[in-house]
Formats: structure tokens, sequence, C-alpha cells
């Protein structure tokens, strides 16, 4: 049985209330190992933006680049109140998220 396909929007922090970035993916895993890698020339490697605070999933291509379109044009301080939600702390998620794909 495969799994169905899923989109991801996630926000990504250089530190608690650092520099933001918000990005789309169909691998949400291999994506945000690309940023902490440097394997992503631009904006998050030149500010070492590469700690995943907050993510969310879609089932369809068109759900998830208008979420990420529609959040970019937010305020700061609405996006941080998204973060700050569903993790206060601004944990990296990074590191739970691969521990559970890898058993």
């Amino acid at each position: 049985m495969t799994q169905k396909e899923a989109f991801y929007v996630y926000i990504l922090a250089s530190k608690r209330y650092g520099t933001l970035y918000i990005g789309m993916t169909l691998n949400l895993l291999k994506r945000i190992w690309e940023h902490k890698s440097g394997e992503i020339e631009g904006f998050t490697k030149k500010y070492k933006v590469d700690q995943l605070v907050w993510y969310e999933r879609h089932e369809t291509a068109e759900s998830a680049i208008k979420r990420e379109r529609n959040m970019k044009e937010w305020k700061r301080q609405w996006k941080i109140e998204l973060i700050e939600k569903s993790n206060p702390y601004w944990h990296d998620l990074y590191t739970n998220l691969a521990k559970r794909a890898n058993g």
C-alpha cells in the first residue's frame, strides 16, 4: 500500500524570535535537511535559518501553495503567534520528525 502524497508548508527560524522563512515542499524531512546542510543557496543559507519551528500538512499542492503565499504576506507578529500556538518554546521539530521516520 502506498501512502497518499502530502504537501507541507513550513516555517524555519534562525533562533527564537529570529529571522523567519516560509517554504513549501513535497518531502519535508529531505527539504529541511537540505536547509540544515547548506545545500540550498540563498536566504536560508546566508542567514543560517535552519530550525523547523512549525509545519502544516496539505492534501494538494494547490492548497499548500495558496497557504504559503498567503502566509508570506502576514505580519511578523501573526507568524510568531502561529508558531507559539503549537511550539511555545520554539523547539526544532526536525529531530523528532527524523526519529519517527527512522523508526
